[in-house]
């Protein structure tokens, strides 16, 4: 028998989303066992899938002990020895102070300053998502047309215009071709690939890139310089591959090469290319720069190469394959969500606020 305040609270154990899934099937056993029709223990295990000793064990717990019985009974162990108080000073000291001798805080340098285990400090620290030996960098742009700038290139990204094609361009500059002084020896079970630490440089290149946005594929050139000129040719080379029909947007940096006396003369003869620059200090802005990590994270970080035509060749070689199946990046935050994250950035900074 139920009085009408545990009926209820078993009605919420069953029916609130955040309850824990064992409780809302013991209060299930129990509503089904507590019907006018009083049924066995063999019915309420075959309606709800569980099995008969399961259906036994609440009912009897609950006619002992009611609503408590159908909590969990304590664990055992040794009782908790480190209070709340210890607890939230250890948090204090960890956001609002530093070690004399340190510039962050380790869990034994904190477990000495708190009077507690190494141990403890990283339960704590876990618990609380506190990690004081990882940092993170970040930049924010001084561009006076900085919204501006935003809004035009996040713009073409969410919104591009008809009969045209969008480009994310840019330069990987001093590509260096690097071959270790001694040979690498290879992955073996249990044992990491092994290479010398010293090498020795055989030269750079540099590649120019245009990534279609729509596409992901990836036009490139590569060179040994990267100035106006190189660009310039670079230029030539995507107006010859574009089908004349289209319109020609480039999202670029503000490097000095691409804004030179040679380069306005050719765009003025090219009326079609429409070159929209990023903000200072924005390269993340400019998705070919994603396009880059990938190319240096597959392909030139761990590449050994003897000469520079051998480094160019592997980089035309991996850029074939990438355009066999090329994968576009696709941009999602507006204009305004982007503007709303860096005043938050700016509301956390010390001495200013969004509004400065």
């Amino acid at each position: 028998m139920l009085t009408a305040e545990e009926r209820g609270v078993l009605e919420r154990f069953t029916n609130r989303r955040k309850t824990a899934q064992a409780l809302a099937l013991r209060a299930r056993i129990v509503l089904a066992c507590a019907e006018k029709a009083q049924p066995s223990n063999q019915e309420v295990a075959r309606r709800l899938h569980v099995n008969q000793a399961t259906v036994g064990k609440w009912r009897r717990r609950f006619v002992a002990e009611r609503l408590d019985g159908l909590l969990d009974d304590p664990r055992p162990g040794a009782p908790r020895t480190i209070t709340d108080d210890k607890v939230e000073a250890v948090i204090v000291k960890t956001l609002e102070e530093t070690p004399r001798d340190a510039t962050h805080w380790s869990t034994r340098s904190m477990a000495q300053k708190a009077g507690v285990s190494p141990s403890s400090v990283g339960r704590i620290w876990r618990a609380f998502g506190l990690q004081p030996h990882r940092y993170e960098t970040f930049k924010l742009s001084t561009d006076p047309q900085f919204i501006e700038k935003l809004r035009d290139v996040v713009g073409l990204y969410l919104d591009p215009p008809e009969r045209a094609m969008v480009f994310c361009v840019d330069e990987k500059s001093q590509i260096q071709a690097l071959n270790r002084s001694q040979p690498i020896l290879p992955v073996l079970p249990g044992v990491p690939e092994r290479r010398s630490h010293d090498y020795k440089r055989n030269g750079t290149t540099s590649l120019f890139a245009a990534l279609d946005m729509a596409t992901g594929k990836v036009i490139g050139s590569l060179h040994h310089r990267h100035r106006s000129v190189e660009f310039k040719k670079f230029l030539i080379r995507l107006d010859a591959e574009v089908p004349e029909e289209l319109d020609v947007h480039l999202i670029c940096d503000n490097y000095a090469t691409h804004k030179t006396p040679a380069v306005k003369r050719w765009l003025e003869r090219h009326t079609r290319f429409h070159l929209h620059f990023v903000p200072t200090s924005t390269s993340w802005l400019n998705m070919v720069e994603r396009w880059f990590a990938e190319l240096t994270n597959k392909k030139i970080r761990r590449g050994t190469h003897r000469s520079v035509p051998e480094l160019e060749r592997d980089i035309r070689s991996w850029i074939d394959t990438w355009n066999e199946n090329p994968r576009p990046y696709v941009w999602v935050k507006t204009a305004d969500e982007i503007l709303k994250s860096i005043a938050g950035y700016l509301e956390r900074l010390p001495g200013n606020s969004a509004t400065n």
